[in-house]
């Protein structure tokens, strides 16, 4: 992968400073920025109006809402809702989704999950919805699927799960689990926002009924999305005003409509995986699917190495143990590596590598059943690294140099 190519792309990655808290926020890329300019200067009017500025506005959303479908490989373009946050839409989709359902309907929900994939499903309690939860195993950090069969029942109504831990870095397998779901008779909500700055998201592939991530983590603008299958969305109700009808979706799912210039800015991201593509394949007549997926294979062999450079390190250090897969191996994880040390509370080791100016965190990072009930709370969480594409293996040495010098 070409480094200098992919960091030329991030203006913010010139000020010097090692930005490894990527899973908090990824930085943004420039073309975004300029979009969402060139949409507040030349088109920054409301959408639906007969005249010319009105009418470009909307040729200019529709277009991106396209792209967008295309980049996830939906069936159509009105499966994508637009949101501020995942938090948000998921907790839209709860509301709607539930609205049908009866007391003493189950939701399974997962204590590895961020709490945007948990607390607006456990809220439903109020409403007479049981919950259980599937748990970690607690010495291999997996989701065992025998477990999860044990827990689903005639009355499963939806099991909420994530691609990817934000905490473990782990990938779960969600076409696996999306079968095991389905032919239960439930649906499946996926929480990919860990998940997406680093694969290929294809929802047709995996089969789920609803899918979500942040386009902040996956080098875009403070918005996010949502997935759904088009006869899922038309079928629940809306959170919308009362003359909208059942077919208008995603608007019924989109009170006060979406952030028009954040979403032009969207249109950078499959446009900078397809340059990264020309870039270094330079092949010709490559579907915008295939360029994707290759762009993203080659991501992931260089994070793989990223990974295994850090993870190595960490490996070595008698008291450090990894929250996680101990491989950085791409088929397992992500880049996004999580621990604790023997002697040190997180916090004190992160307020070093603070001093050095290089920015990783600690604490739950709201996957706060999971920090309770690996029982690392008297830790101050974890230590976590996230790191992306535009990390380099300079700044990894950098991070393991502080490190040595703290333990």
């Amino acid at each position: 992968m070409d480094i200098k190519f992919v960091r030329e792309q991030f203006p913010a990655l010139k000020s010097g400073f090692v930005f490894m808290d990527n899973a908090g926020g990824s930085q943004i890329l420039g073309r975004s920025v300029n979009y969402i300019s060139d949409y507040l200067i030349n088109s920054n009017v409301q959408l639906g109006a007969s005249y010319k500025i009105s009418a470009l506005a909307g040729e200019r959303l529709n277009k991106v809402a396209g792209q967008v479908a295309r980049f996830v490989n939906a069936k159509d373009q009105k499966e994508i809702v637009i949101g501020p946050t995942s938090t948000m839409l998921l907790r839209i989709l709860s509301l709607c989704v539930s609205d049908a359902w009866k007391e003493r309907d189950e939701v399974i929900v997962t204590n590895t999950d961020h709490e945007a994939n948990v607390s607006c499903w456990t809220d439903l309690e109020k409403k007479g919805i049981q919950i259980k939860i599937w748990k970690v195993n607690p010495e291999n950090f997996e989701l065992e699927l025998s477990e999860l069969e044990k827990l689903l029942s005639n009355r499963t109504k939806l099991v909420a799960v994530t691609h990817c831990s934000n905490v473990l870095g782990s990938i779960n397998p969600i076409k696996k689990i999306a079968k095991i779901v389905r032919d239960a008779g439930a649906l499946i909500c996926v929480d990919g926002v860990a998940y997406a700055p680093h694969r290929k998201i294809d929802v047709q592939e995996l089969d789920v009924d609803f899918y979500t991530f942040s386009w902040y983590k996956a080098y875009g603008p403070h918005l996010a999305m949502m997935y759904g299958k088009l006869e899922l969305l038309i079928g629940m109700k809306g959170l919308n005003h009362y003359f909208f009808k059942p077919e208008d979706v995603p608007y019924k799912f989109q009170p006060g409509n979406y952030n028009f210039e954040l979403t032009y800015g969207l249109r950078a991201i499959p446009e900078y995986l397809g340059e990264f593509y020309d870039h270094h394949f330079g092949l010709q007549n490559t579907s915008e699917e295939e360029k994707y997926k290759e762009s993203f294979k080659r991501i992931e062999a260089y994070e793989e190495k990223l990974a295994k450079k850090l993870l190595n390190y960490l490996n070595s250090v008698k008291e450090i143990k990894i929250i996680g897969q101990t491989t950085g191996s791409g088929l397992k994880r992500v880049p996004t590596i999580s621990f604790i040390h023997e002697n040190f509370k997180s916090s004190e080791i992160v307020s070093q590598t603070d001093k050095a100016n290089i920015g990783i965190r600690f604490g739950d990072f709201y996957a706060k059943k999971l920090i309770h009930d690996l029982d690392l709370e008297k830790k101050d969480g974890v230590v976590r690294v996230s790191l992306v594409h535009y990390n380099t293996a300079e700044e990894v040495e950098k991070l393991i140099q502080v490190f040595k010098e703290i333990f």
